[in-house]
C-alpha cells in the first residue's frame, strides 16, 4: 500500500487492545491493532508518521469507535482515504462496506458482488490487508459455511466483534 506524504496517526485504547489510527487530509487511511498481520512498514520499522490526536478526523474515529464498542453506533459516517489501494482492493472494500452490522457475507459472495466469481484467493487476500479495521467491515467475512476464517487482528478479537454487532449466527446479507 502506499500513503500519502499528508499522513498523521495516533493510538486508541480499544476493549481489544491498543489500536493505531492514522489519518490524511482526506480522511480515514488506517486503523490496525498494534502488532496485527499487514501492518504498514512504516509502522513497523524505523519511519514513524507524526503523531497529532488533534487532527480531525482522527479524533471524530476515536469517538465514533468508543461509541461503537459502547453499543451505541452501528455505522460509521467518518471520511474514509482508501486510495493507498490497487482498484481491486478498492472494489472490495466497497463490498465490506455495504455488510450491515449484524450480517455476514462469504468470500465467495464478496468475489461475486463484484464481478469477479472466480477471484475467491484474491478477495480474501484483499480482505486481509484492508487497512481500516472494523469501520471498513472484513470481520464481517466468513467462510462459505459461515465458520471463522482470518483475521489480521487474530480470530478472537474477530470471534469479540461479531458477538458486538450479534452476527455470530448469521452468514449472507
Amino acid at each position: 500500500m502506499k500513503f500519502d506524504r499528508s499522513i498523521v496517526q495516533t493510538t486508541f485504547q480499544s476493549p481489544l487492545g491498543t489500536m493505531i489510527i492514522a489519518a490524511t487530509d482526506k480522511g480515514l487511511a488506517g486503523l490496525w491493532f498494534e502488532g496485527q498481520k499487514h501492518l504498514p512498514e512504516e509502522l513497523i520499522g524505523t519511519t514513524v508518521w507524526p503523531n497529532n490526536e488533534k487532527h480531525p478526523v482522527l479524533k471524530k474515529a476515536i469517538q465514533q469507535l468508543t461509541e461503537y464498542f459502547s453499543g451505541q453506533r452501528t455505522q460509521f459516517d467518518v471520511p474514509l482515504d482508501l486510495s493507498g489501494g490497487t482498484d481491486f482492493q478498492q472494489a472490495v472494500w466497497q463490498v465490506l462496506l455495504a455488510i450491515p452490522q449484524g450480517r455476514t457475507s462469504s468470500y465467495s459472495e464478496v468475489s461475486n458482488r463484484i464481478g469477479k466469481p472466480a477471484a475467491v484467493r484474491a478477495v480474501g487476500a484483499a480482505v486481509g490487508r484492508n487497512p481500516v479495521s472494523i469501520i471498513v467491515p472484513c470481520h464481517r467475512v466468513v467462510g462459505m459455511n459461515g465458520s471463522l476464517t482470518g483475521y489480521a487482528g487474530g480470530l478472537d478479537r474477530k470471534t469479540a466483534l461479531l458477538k458486538l454487532e450479534g452476527a455470530l449466527q448469521e452468514t449472507m446479507f
